[in-house]
């Protein structure tokens, strides 16, 4: 990874999750998806909301929140 925080991680966001996943390498990485407070099925592409490095006990870890472009109620 560069000096520059992989691309500046501002780059990263709204990116589909895989290319933003590709760009951090083989860096460990902690990949969580948000959904809606009901019930829902994503509609459209999962793209990353935020990616950010992670600190004290996962030092070296990146963090990669995605989220779909909708929601639709099931």
């Amino acid at each position: 990874m560069s000096s520059e925080r992989t691309h500046h991680t501002d780059e990263l966001v709204l990116l589909p999750w895989i290319a933003a996943l590709r760009v951090l390498g083989d860096r460990a990485v902690r990949f969580r998806v948000l959904t809606p407070p009901y019930a829902a099925v994503g509609v459209g592409v999962l793209r990353a909301l935020r990616v950010r490095a992670l600190g004290g006990e996962h030092d070296g870890a990146w963090e990669l929140v995605a989220g779909y472009d909708g929601y639709e109620r099931i």
